[in-house]
């Protein structure tokens, strides 16, 4: 890293690199300044014209790949001897940098848990200055480090851009007005307060996107009016939020992953991703989102919980793409729960035109429609007539579904493709894995079943202007004697 080669010129593929302003020069400089961390130290060995761009060098992004050697680093040393070396590297570069022209500065070193919280400050302070744009500091969830404010203040921050901070504390002060450009921030593990972040936000007027994850110390999200150009709102697994408020009048993309919340994130929202722990949200999509949000066009819901879906008078009449996935971590997704009940979701969705149901669960124990003699339900007079494109991922012998299924091929009038997909396979065999991947012999055995099924119940049901595809246990790795 800090051999410098005094040559006045070099050669590379044939080409003369002078050390002349000269247009020539120039443009070597620019795709200098292109490659990365390591080619452009490299490089920065060859001339005098690459180790002045060396110096000026836009992009430094430190971290285990960018800066050791694969092999060297797997060699045997001890945790304080690649610390050391990482230190002495990082604070080489910094410190022969001339601070002009550096636009971005990530120190992703969150596989180190040793590292002094002076070296971080002092690399803050000698990299952050007046033109950078991007700031990512991410460090081990060991550490206790408090990031430093004062590095932000007296304009040295007024051109970020993007801020990402993980694993330290950050404690935004009333009048933090230094970020003024900023148009993306995203907090990982951050100890920061709801007023502090409030703090933050409140003077971010070019802000565009915000991330929080694993925030756990706030527990009231606002979100200012004056964030005018805010488009993208991403909260997950802030443990202990209780309210999620937003004024932005031109927010239009939330994404929601945790414990029940109270919300109300304006009538702009059109997409809408909620994956929820404790929480049956799909009945709380039905229920409250077509009022709250009433120009969504995307929503895709996850949740551990299930009711039958209410009847509820409000429509999302914009919502195009609808995606429901049910999803326990062990044994059987809720036995009593009629997946035919969304048929009332899908009657609430006039200009719905694509629809995916998923079922993640390690065992079936709805009642199958294999061996019932009753007749499927029916719910005439109910017409689809946007529906295109269905999928259904773990496709099984649950009567209900079936009559789902069974309704859908008989009243989406527009359908153009049905997905049956008995067994959802992470891996392939025929993608070049060495074997399909699945859960257990159990879901093995309801995917041959759901054959069963398709073959007694559902091709009948399909209209030739229908393409139907199903999905089959593999015929190698997963396959049964009849």
């Amino acid at each position: 890293w800090g051999c410098w080669r005094s040559s006045g010129s070099c050669r590379c593929s044939g080409i003369g690199v002078t050390t002349r302003s000269s247009p020539t020069a120039e443009i070597w400089a620019h795709i200098h300044s292109l490659l990365s961390l390591r080619d452009a130290a490299r490089a920065a060995c060859v001339s005098h014209l690459f180790q002045r761009s060396w110096k000026c060098h836009p992009d430094l992004t430190f971290s285990k790949e960018t800066i050791f050697d694969e092999n060297l680093y797997r060699k045997n040393k001890t945790s304080d001897e690649k610390t050391s070396n990482l230190v002495r590297i990082i604070y080489h570069i910094l410190r022969n940098h001339s601070g002009n022209g550096l636009k971005a500065l990530r120190l992703e070193i969150d596989d180190v848990a040793n590292i002094s919280a002076c070296y971080l400050n002092d690399w803050l302070h000698l990299a952050v200055k007046p033109g950078i744009e991007e700031l990512a500091l991410l460090l081990h969830d060991d550490l206790d480090y408090n990031f430093p404010c004062s590095v932000l203040l007296n304009g040295s921050a007024n051109t970020i851009r993007d801020l990402r901070l993980s694993s330290c504390v950050f404690r935004p002060m009333a009048g933090f007005s230094c970020l003024r450009s900023l148009t993306s921030l995203e907090l990982s593990e951050v100890y920061i307060t709801g007023d502090e972040l409030g703090c933050l936000l409140s003077c971010s007027f070019a802000l565009e996107e915000l991330v929080l994850t694993y925030c756990k110390e706030i527990t009231c999200l606002k979100i200012p009016c004056v964030l005018q150009r805010l488009s993208q709102l991403v909260v997950t697994d802030c443990e202990n939020l209780e309210v999620i408020k937003s004024k932005a009048p031109n927010l239009t993309v939330f994404e929601y992953t945790g414990g029940v919340v109270e919300v109300s994130i304006g009538d702009a929202v059109l997409d809408i991703m909620i994956s929820a722990s404790g929480w049956n949200v799909v009945h709380y999509a039905r229920a409250k989102l077509p009022q709250m949000v009433p120009n969504l066009e995307t929503l895709d819901i996850t949740s551990s919980l299930a009711t039958d879906i209410p009847f509820s008078p409000g429509k999302f009449l914009h919502l195009k793409h609808l995606c429901i996935s049910f999803m326990v971590s062990a044994g059987a997704f809720c036995p009593d729960y009629d997946y035919f009940s969304l048929v009332s979701f899908l009657d609430a969705c006039p200009s719905l035109e694509t629809l995916m149901l998923s079922v993640t669960q390690q065992s079936v124990e709805h009642d199958s429609v294999l061996g019932d003699s009753s007749h499927l339900r029916q719910m005439p007079g109910h017409c689809h007539d946007s529906i295109k494109d269905v999928k259904i991922i773990d496709f099984c012998s649950a009567k209900s579904m079936v009559e789902l299924t069974v309704h859908i091929l008989e009243n989406a009038v527009s359908l153009e493709r049905l997905t049956l997909d008995t067994v959802c396979y992470d891996l392939r065999c025929s993608d070049g894995a060495s074997k399909c991947s699945v859960g257990n012999m159990n879901m093995i055995m309801e995917a041959h079943k759901a054959l069963v099924v398709v073959r007694s119940y559902i091709l009948e049901k399909v209209p030739s202007t229908v393409e139907l595809n199903v999905v089959e246990p593999c015929s190698q790795c997963h396959a049964v004697e009849n």
